[in-house]
C-alpha cells in the first residue's frame, strides 16, 4: 500500500467548457481557455486539485485527442499548485491502462478509475481491470459509482483492491455512509473520499478524509470552508454552512448533475459552465427552475454571511 501519496482535501471534478463549432462533434468544440481560466479559478479558491475526464468532464463524450489535451491543459494550469487526478475510465483495462499511460506521462499526479464501464463486470474481472492499471505504476483512486456502473465495490471487495500497491484511495458513492467506517475497518490504509455532495457533511463526520465530487465547481471557496471546519472539529459551523447549500448539492446525484452543476457555475457568475454534448440535453424547464431556485437560495444565503 502506497501510504505516502495523499488524495485529501477538495479535488473538483472540474465541467468541461465547450463553445459553438460546426465542424466540432455535435457542434460543440472544447474551449480549452475558458477550462484553463476554471482550472485557475478553483485552485485560486482553495481547492487542492482538479479532476479532469470524470463523468462530470463529459469524457465519454469527447474524442481521444481532445481527452487527452484536457489533461494536458489542466496539468499546464495547475502547476505545482495543486493535483491533477486524471479520469482514466474504459470499457476494459487495456483502455483504462492506456489512458492511465497517457495521464502519466502528460504530468497527471494520480488517476480516478471506475470498474468497466458498459459491460457488467463481475468480482474477478473488476479485480483484473485494477489489477492491470495498477502495473502503470501512478496512484489510483477507485470510484465507486453502482449507480453508473452497475458494479458494487462493497467494503470486502474495496479491501481485496486495497492490497495492490498504487491503490491508494476510493470515491465513495454509493449513496451509504455506513460504508465509510466499513471500509476504514476492512482496509485502513486506504482512504475513503466523500463522493456524493449531499452526503458531504455526513462522510466527512464518518472519516473521510476528502471530497471528490461536482459542486466545489460552482462554489469553491465555500466548499473548502466546510471541509476545513470539520477538519477542525468545528462540527456545528459546518453544518449551518452545509444546510444551506445541500439542496444545491443534492443535485449531484440525480440524472442532469452535469447540466445542473454547470448552470449553478453560470448563476454563481465566476467562470462558465455553458452547454453539454450530447447525449446530456437541455435541463427540461421544471428541473431548470428547480435548479435556479437552490442555486439562488445558496448564493443568497453565501451573500448574507
Amino acid at each position: 500500500m502506497n501510504q505516502r501519496f495523499d488524495l485529501g482535501g477538495v479535488i473538483v471534478a472540474t465541467t468541461l467548457a465547450f463553445k459553438p463549432d460546426d465542424s466540432a462533434p455535435a457542434g460543440l468544440a472544447v474551449d480549452y481557455e475558458r477550462f484553463a481560466a476554471h482550472c485557475e479559478f478553483l485552485i485560486d479558491n482553495g481547492c487542492r486539485g482538479v479532476g479532469p475526464n470524470g463523468s462530470l468532464g463529459e469524457y465519454s463524450s469527447l474524442t481521444d485527442d481532445e481527452r487527452r489535451k484536457v489533461v494536458q491543459t489542466a496539468v499546464a494550469t495547475v502547476g505545482d499548485r495543486g493535483l491533477v487526478v486524471a479520469g482514466v475510465h474504459g470499457v476494459g483495462s487495456h483502455q483504462a491502462k492506456h489512458w492511465a499511460e497517457i495521464a502519466q506521462e502528460d504530468g497527471a499526479d494520480a488517476v480516478l478509475l471506475l470498474p468497466p464501464t458498459i459491460y457488467r463486470a463481475n468480482r474477478s474481472e473488476v479485480i483484473e481491470h485494477y489489477t492491470r492499471v495498477n502495473e502503470v505504476g501512478i496512484p489510483i483512486m477507485i470510484y465507486n459509482n453502482p449507480f453508473d456502473t452497475k458494479v458494487d465495490l462493497t467494503p470486502d471487495l474495496l479491501a481485496e483492491l486495497a492490497q495492490l500497491e498504487n491503490v491508494v484511495a476510493v470515491k465513495e458513492f454509493s449513496g451509504d455512509v455506513r460504508r465509510v467506517l466499513e471500509i476504514k475497518e476492512l482496509a485502513p490504509d486506504l482512504d475513503v473520499i466523500a463522493g456524493a455532495d449531499d452526503l458531504l457533511f455526513e462522510s466527512l463526520v464518518a472519516g473521510a478524509t476528502g471530497w471528490f465530487a461536482g459542486y466545489p465547481n460552482a462554489f469553491p471557496r465555500e466548499a473548502v470552508e466546510i471541509y476545513t471546519l470539520v477538519s477542525e472539529g468545528k462540527i456545528v459551523e459546518a453544518r449551518e454552512l452545509y444546510k444551506h447549500l445541500v439542496p444545491a448539492f443534492r443535485w449531484d446525484s440525480r440524472t442532469e448533475f452535469v447540466q445542473a452543476i454547470k448552470l449553478s457555475i453560470d448563476m454563481a457568475g465566476q467562470s462558465y459552465g455553458g452547454p453539454t454534448r450530447p447525449p446530456r440535453g437541455p435541463l427540461s424547464a421544471e428541473h431548470a427552475a428547480q435548479v435556479r431556485k437552490d442555486t439562488e437560495a445558496a448564493l443568497s444565503y453565501i451573500a448574507s454571511r
